[in-house]
């Protein structure tokens, strides 16, 4: 699997459409991601849109040496960190994309149709964001721990031992809502 790269390289060469299967192909799943930072599916898809402006502005920036997967998740990462730190500063950033957000779809809904999924997505967000963060990437969106340790700027050994961590922490939190009656 290529995880887009030949539909980057006809993108590069000039077909249009190509672009369009990248949207396919990414768009739900980086706003999901995002969302995970933000906890705002309205400003997590204006921030996904704002990823593919970046493919769109400076085509030629990937380079092939990682996927394209890890490349698109890094710039993902970095918009979703710069909001974050923008909304520090300035409180009332947070309320600029709220107005729409009552006609947009809820699109952890669609993510998360069993009621299994529903206790295990809770249990994640109870989690720290680095916890958060590399679970998700690891088994929602089965990177490597070389790929997540690009996307989060750690070492293979840190996402490692960051990883089996935040299993633990999963795992305490699973048996904790279990108990609740």
């Amino acid at each position: 699997m290529d995880n887009g790269e030949s539909s980057y390289r006809r993108f590069l060469d000039g077909d249009e459409s190509a672009f369009g299967e990248l949207l396919d192909m990414y768009s739900e799943k980086l706003i999901f991601f995002i969302n995970r930072y933000v906890r705002n599916v309205a400003v997590a898809q204006e921030l996904s849109e704002d990823v593919f402006v970046e493919l769109l502005i400076h085509k030629r920036r990937y380079n092939f040496k990682t996927s394209l997967k890890t490349y698109v998740f890094t710039i993902a990462h970095n918009k979703a960190v710069d909001y974050i730190r923008k909304c520090s500063k300035h409180p009332e950033c947070a309320f600029e994309y709220i107005e729409n957000e009552s006609d947009r779809r809820n699109l952890e809904d669609e993510f998360l149709r069993k009621e299994r999924e529903r206790e295990l997505h809770r249990a994640i967000d109870k989690l720290n964001d680095d916890y958060n963060t590399v679970l998700h990437l690891i088994y929602f969106e089965e990177m490597s721990y070389e790929q997540t340790g690009r996307v989060m700027k750690k070492s293979r050994k840190q996402i490692e031992n960051l990883a089996y961590r935040a299993r633990q922490a999963l795992k305490k939190e699973l048996e904790k809502e279990a108990k609740l009656p």
